[in-house]
């Protein structure tokens, strides 16, 4: 499990909804992770315009070296030709902030957070082959890239000698499983991890957004839905029935039991984690240390299942295409009476 520090900093229209843990809270936060043994921190520039990274950077000043760094690059910083993207300017510039901003001399785990078609792959993979051997950053990833971009890129990696990305932040949870098409096999045959963003759903599993009820008058979906991922509500309210269910079983909360069934995902290396509270956070950090039943398990997954898309459906549906491409997660049982598929 990691900690995403997208609540630090509490800047503009987006981040101001969803927190503004200021420095002392955020070591408060640090301190709970590390006591955890949670060591990876993740923000990015354009988390409150770089608030979030000044933020993390004061709220780890004094342990640096027990805490592992990520932060990401390539969002539009400003209405300027040089402001976006992933040129190698751009990705120079971009680090010199970071590093500034994290009060650090070197990033853990350095991430592209768009595909930037106007670049060319060598010319960024070159940038950051000169940061790597400069020692500013130890490991490359990427975000929210297609399946062509991420292959394209590691290809051209293989080709020139470029350092490999390692890592891809994705969103994936219980009611986004889309994840699990092309990217999970990409990952699980080239050894690219899965950093997991927004796990809870863009914050709808927490049990509290459920059937024939509005949305609580607290919640950060009133400003936040529309920046989000799309989710359809009749799946979203069948997949908190049944974690409801699991999780007066097994005597956890909804959160919880969601999490717990990520962790246990292939090719998934880490679940980023975000808090606005000390007690979210701990409630989070009790998603480990236990494990689902398998019949809990193939439960949620029957749930949550949707058919694949094209090209995917017929590995899905026939048997023959099936024994060609075994899918990496099992196939979702019967669902049960009543509960839609």
């Amino acid at each position: 499990m990691s900690f995403g520090a997208g609540t630090f900093g509490g800047e503009g229209p987006l981040f101001g909804a969803w927190g503004d843990t200021g420095v002392r809270e955020a070591r408060r936060m640090v301190d709970i992770c590390i006591d955890a043994g949670i060591t990876l921190f993740d923000t990015a520039d354009v988390y409150s315009a770089g608030a979030s990274e000044s933020v993390l950077g004061a709220a780890v000043k004094g342990r640096r070296d027990r805490v592992l760094l990520s932060t990401k690059a390539g969002l539009p910083m400003g209405d300027g030709p040089g402001d976006s993207g992933t040129s190698r300017a751009r990705l120079i510039r971009s680090t010199e902030d970071a590093l500034r901003r994290l009060g650090t001399d070197r990033i853990d785990l350095f991430q592209l957070h768009a595909f930037d078609a106007a670049t060319p792959v060598e010319e960024v993979l070159s940038a950051l082959d000169t940061l790597v051997r400069a020692g500013k950053i130890r490991h490359v990833g990427v975000s929210n890239f297609a399946g062509w971009q991420l292959m394209k890129s590691l290809s051209a990696a293989d080709r020139h000698g470029f350092p490999r990305y390692s890592a891809h932040q994705v969103y994936y949870s219980l009611i986004g499983r889309d994840y699990e098409w092309e990217l999970m096999p990409l990952g699980h045959d080239q050894g690219v991890g899965a950093l997991v963003w927004s796990p809870l759903g863009w914050g709808r599993l927490t049990g509290r957004v459920r059937r024939g009820r509005p949305l609580p008058e607290g919640s950060r979906l009133h400003a936040t839905a529309d920046y989000g991922p799309p989710v359809d509500d009749e799946l979203l309210h069948d997949v908190v029935d049944e974690l409801d269910a699991i999780a007066q079983e097994t005597g956890r909360t909804i959160p919880q039991v969601a999490l717990n069934w990520l962790l246990g995902r292939p090719t998934v290396s880490s679940v980023i984690v975000g808090a606005r509270t000390e007690e979210q956070l701990r409630q989070n950090i009790g998603a480990v240390g236990w494990s689902l039943t398998p019949e809990q398990s193939a439960r949620l997954d029957a749930v949550s299942h949707r058919p694949a898309p094209y090209p995917y459906f017929p590995y899905e549906r026939q048997e023959g295409f099936a024994r060609l491409n075994p899918p990496l997660t099992a196939p979702a049982p019967t669902p049960a009476p009543g509960r839609a598929a």
